[in-house]
């Protein structure tokens, strides 16, 4: 059940039972107390990870309007467009409903609504799509973001294409074409608002535009959006289930390598096979979930990958998204 509406998946829950054993596993290798530990919800913590990201994006606007070096206008747009990516990052901890210690499903909705306008998305779109990819992961069909979002063509240019403004494009008739399956209540819903993002979307826009001119739009606006955004997108879901083991339900997530810097430019989400195995654990608690989960990893043969590993296999080596990159010749 998600953290913005009382409402189940339209779909099953293959996952459940292809991971039965795995969760029985790791119930019995794992100290209980600590992983209860790590379960616990700080809502403080939370909300000054959200104002640390809303600091952030002034910071790097108030750059982006008055300078116009080239270093420090592609330095500022990296910080504003990977911020800007981290509210859905935020917005998934409400799906999860691990933002507060008890249940406030107007506060959910409230600021699931806020954390989805920074991308121009729905909050309630996400959500379903993203409860359906957890409940079918492993499905070349029933996983939305799978089957829906993943590059069918196997081509260098193709997979560029991604790293680029075409990803909105992409990603709207993705979800479009998944949205198309859902109820009618919760279509009419996420149309309505998909409207009041992309409305505040152009209103950013126009207002730069009218109080700074094309300059400081293009700087503040246009480079974070249509060129960071993009690439911190296709970065993140790289280290998700590109490089994976379809054998084994264990290794259904790609494992990446601890580091600080990623924790702070993905906001934790890059321990994402942490994420799958508990999804109820804060952002905040993965990488101490992760140490947690070392010994486990050994006895199973999980080897961590870095983004600079996952590029060059994905572009260079022109590896297929969901196959075992490690046994590819």
């Amino acid at each position: 059940m998600d953290g913005l509406y009382n409402t189940a998946s339209v779909k099953g829950n293959s996952y459940a039972s292809a991971s039965a054993a795995l969760r029985r596993r790791l119930a019995e290798e794992l100290p209980a107390g600590e992983v209860r530990r790590l379960h616990g919800r700080r809502p403080v913590l939370h909300f000054l990870i959200v104002g640390w990201q809303f600091l952030l994006i002034g910071g790097a606007g108030y750059g982006l309007w008055h300078l116009t070096n080239p270093f420090w206008v592609a330095l500022l747009a990296l910080v504003m467009g990977f911020t800007l990516f981290n509210f859905t990052v935020l917005l998934h901890e409400v799906v999860h409903d691990v933002v507060l210690r008890k249940r406030n499903t107007r506060l959910n909705r409230f600021l699931g609504f806020v954390y989805a306008f920074p991308s121009g998305i729905s909050a309630s779109q996400f959500t379903r799509w993203h409860l359906d990819h957890h409940a079918e992961l492993g499905s070349d069909t029933e996983d939305p973001k799978r089957f829906h979002l993943s590059p069918k063509l196997n081509r260098r240019w193709y997979k560029l294409l991604y790293f680029t403004p075409a990803l909105f494009f992409i990603y709207f008739r993705a979800a479009a074409r998944e949205t198309a399956n859902y109820p009618e209540p919760l279509r009419r819903r996420i149309g309505i608002e998909r409207i009041c993002t992309i409305l505040f979307q152009l209103g950013v826009a126009t207002t730069l535009f009218l109080t700074g001119g094309g300059g400081v739009m293009l700087r503040a606006y246009v480079l974070p959006i249509f060129v960071v955004f993009p690439i911190a997108f296709v970065l993140n879901r790289l280290g998700q289930h590109y490089d994976i083991d379809t054998d084994d339900p264990a290794k259904w997530s790609t494992l990446m390598k601890p580091s600080l810097f990623w924790d702070y430019a993905f906001l934790f989400s890059n321990y994402h096979l942490e994420h799958h195995y508990f999804p109820r654990v804060p952002f905040y608690n993965l990488p101490a979930l992760h140490r947690l989960l070392r010994p486990f990893y050994a006895s199973v043969g999980l080897k961590p990958r870095t983004y600079r590993e996952l590029l060059w296999n994905y572009l260079v080596k022109n590896r297929a998204p969901h196959t075992d990159w490690g046994k590819a010749t």
